[in-house]
């Protein structure tokens, strides 16, 4: 790396502008900023004006939704046009003048270097002037991604600079965000504090402060009218925890975790331990009434006449498909002491739980499966999408309809597949035309039992597939 001494080097910038019309910096450039109040901080130039204004209007980028506004800022110098890799490569140098100097003018002074490669890192949010692995210059916002590994954040859409390109850093003045977070940082170490030894009260915690505890009582209760009730069917609803909370112990909802915190949703409804009983009760009696295993376990704890039933519901209309092309395996299992339906890839991996209350919603599971499965293993022979930028723009619950294609398959049966989305995020979704559709004896009859499968909630009403001779024609409808 660079030969220098970081430890004893100072950077001068020596060439600020003002910031007024006539002089701004190139439209996305980065630049160092002094601010009106006297903090330096840095951003890429975004211009909002007309051209024709005498007063600056735009703001400095440095992150997403984290700008400086031109009003708030007095003085900038460019960054972009600046590397010092010669002037680093001379081991003796302990100054470098960026810009050149000129009497009178102001300049800035930045020292105090730092490298992560040595342990060294800024605090969460803090705003730093970075000079790069290759000699550039540049600013941004650290983000710690876990301990000892983090990004500096220096435009929208999170882009950054990897700990690997930084060579080293130096905080720049506090702002909002940093500030913000050194708040938040100073919060959690109060909360620690007080977590240390939490108190209980005596009247909330009567059996003490082991969660099993309560639960166990209210599983007593509910057996009363559910005989099958335990504590794990219970659990099967998002589970209630006791934890420290501003020093002193609390029933709460557990919400996992957040930025490595655990995130507890504090009970409040009660100051007794057996209202909290009477409440776990209440929460978790439907999840215990639709986990009946007479319903759940209807044909038996054998797992084949599940999926018989399953298999033979499947092949009514996709003929075609044999146990052959199953990719999953089944089972029912004991998992944390109760009795469910589980499901692997043949390949082996970890077993999940199958969240179903009742047989038919366990064998209509497997029949989406097993449905996928048959679709997979019917190659596509042809296809006819739906010209979708001639019905006009369709809009299907925010996002845009963007594609709608018909699939022949090899063995003469067809499917459907949507596509909609939106600048960020979409879907598709696949569909089985029955073959009972093709019982219908006109064009427009098949439509109709079509869209019951599909739904013109997708965006393609009959009226706009009537149209569509050439899709017609592809169905083998004359």
């Amino acid at each position: 790396m660079f030969k220098c001494d970081y430890t004893k080097l100072t950077l001068s910038f020596n060439n600020f502008h003002d910031l007024k019309v006539g002089d701004l910096p190139d439209y996305g450039e980065f630049c160092l900023l002094e601010l009106k109040d006297g903090r330096h901080t840095g951003g890429s130039w975004h211009s909002k004006g007309d051209g024709k204004s005498n007063i600056v209007v735009g703001e400095f980028v440095r992150g997403t939704a984290d700008t400086v506004d031109a009003s708030e800022v007095s003085k900038w110098h460019e960054l972009n046009r600046y590397n010092a890799s010669n002037c680093m490569d001379d081991d003796s140098v302990e100054w470098i003048n960026v810009g050149p100097e000129k009497e009178g003018a102001y300049s800035l002074q930045l020292s105090g270097f730092k490298s992560t490669k040595m342990g060294e890192f800024p605090r969460e949010e803090q705003y730093c002037f970075l000079i790069l692995t290759d000699g550039s210059l540049a600013v941004g916002r650290w983000n710690e991604y876990s301990s000892g590994d983090g990004a500096f954040i220096y435009a929208p859409a999170l882009s950054s600079y990897s700990m690997d390109k930084v060579w080293v850093w130096a905080p720049l003045s506090n702002d909002d965000v940093f500030d913000r977070e050194e708040e938040a940082r100073r919060e959690r170490e109060l909360e620690d504090e007080l977590n240390r030894n939490p108190t209980a009260d005596p009247k909330l915690f009567r059996y003490g402060t082991d969660i099993k505890v309560y639960y166990e009582k209210a599983c007593e209760k509910l057996k009363k009218d559910y005989p099958w009730a335990s504590v794990e069917i219970m659990k099967k609803r998002q589970e209630y925890v006791i934890a420290p909370r501003h020093g002193k112990y609390v029933f709460g909802r557990d919400d996992g975790t957040y930025e490595g915190r655990k995130v507890i949703w504090q009970w409040n409804d009660g100051t007794t331990s057996e209202e909290f009983i009477d409440f776990l009760c209440d929460y978790t009696r439907d999840t215990v009434k639709n986990n009946n295993p007479d319903e759940k376990f209807s044909l038996g704890l054998d797992i084949e006449p599940y999926l018989k039933k399953a298999y033979e519901n499947v092949k009514r209309d996709y003929t075609w498909f044999e146990e052959s092309m199953i990719t999953t395996h089944y089972a029912i299992e004991k998992c944390r002491g109760e009795l469910e339906f589980t499901v692997w890839y043949k390949d082996g991996g970890e077993h999940f739980v199958c969240n179903c209350a009742k047989a038919d919603d366990f064998i209509k599971s497997v029949e989406h499966d097993y449905q996928g499965a048959a679709l997979r293993a019917n190659p596509v022979v042809g296809s006819h999408s739906v010209p979708v930028s001639k019905v006009g723009h369709v809009d299907m619950h925010g996002w845009n309809l963007e594609n709608y294609t018909f699939y022949k398959l090899k063995t003469g049966d067809y499917k459907v597949s949507v596509t909609a989305g939106d600048r960020v995020a979409g879907g598709s979704r696949e569909f089985f035309i029955m073959p009972s559709c093709f019982e219908a004896k006109t064009y427009g009859e098949f439509l109709d039992r079509y869209l019951e499968i599909v739904s013109a909630s997708f965006g393609l009403a009959k009226e706009n597939l009537m149209k569509d001779e050439e899709l017609k024609k592809f169905l083998g409808f004359k």
